[in-house]
């Protein structure tokens, strides 16, 4: 278990995709402070929407670019025969590696929001529940596509597990726009397999709550536990999914 967390820590730490989302999420810090300084608008809004969003989308796409291709590097540089000739199974190869993946996601955001919560110390920003709860909302967003990249991965190559996460990413927030339209168009058979659908995606329309911070929106505490229940749920049955898969695989020497 040690070697498998070992080859995946030196896979992520000699992924130069990360470094390079690194300098990138740094220069939007200091382009988001540029921006506050100079906008015209509502400060506290521009700053707590831009870092949510950067915090959000950088490691979407690293989670896209740089998970889907662990697997597929294992296979390709045959270190997988290496691994799985030792004494281990093949679900604890699963867990490990989205143990370890999972913490180094959870230590980078973990920074990232405590560095967002200092500027709006600095700024006098209330840090509201809202806002906490949408941090701790976007790690498990991340989270759970990293779920569905690690299954897709397991039978799909590096270019369709990116292009159908991202469909999925997308769609899970479109729910109530496509409810809304067929609702609009009282298209019966459409909203009922839309709601049908939406049982097999990820909730994350409901973990979207960032826009909401500035409304006049009252969550209850119910709210964040069904959905805090329901994403670790989600992400416990596409895991189980994924070892049932990678158990009967067979790699090629």
């Amino acid at each position: 278990m040690f070697n498998i967390a070992l080859n995946t820590f030196k896979e992520i730490v000699r992924n130069k995709f990360l470094y390079i989302i690194i300098f990138f999420a740094f220069a939007f810090i200091a382009f988001s402070i540029m921006l506050w300084k100079l906008t015209i608008w509502d400060d506290n809004k521009i700053i707590v929407d831009f870092w949510l969003s950067m915090i959000e989308v950088f490691w979407l796409i690293w989670v896209l670019f740089v998970w889907s291709q662990l697997l597929f590097k294992e296979v390709e540089w045959k270190t997988i025969f290496l691994i799985l000739s030792k004494p281990i199974k093949r679900y604890e190869f699963i867990l490990w590696k989205f143990l370890w993946f999972s913490i180094t996601i959870l230590l980078i955001v973990f920074l990232q929001a405590l560095l967002f919560l200092w500027v709006l110390f600095l700024n006098d920003i209330e840090i509201t529940h809202l806002i906490i709860f949408s941090i701790l909302f976007t790690l498990f967003k991340l989270e759970a596509l990293l779920a569905i990249v690690f299954f897709l991965s397991t039978f799909m190559s590096n270019i369709l597990t990116i292009t159908l996460s991202l469909m999925i990413y997308v769609l899970s927030h479109s729910f109530s726009l496509i409810l809304d339209l067929s609702n609009r168009f009282k298209n019966q058979i459409l909203i009922f397999f839309t709601k049908f659908l939406e049982l097999f995606f990820p909730p994350f329309e409901a973990l979207n709550i960032k826009d909401k911070i500035w409304s006049f929106t009252n969550f209850e505490p119910s709210f964040f536990i069904f959905n805090t229940f329901y994403v670790l749920t989600y992400i416990i049955i596409i895991l189980s999914f994924t070892i049932i898969i990678f158990e009967r695989k067979k790699f090629e020497n």
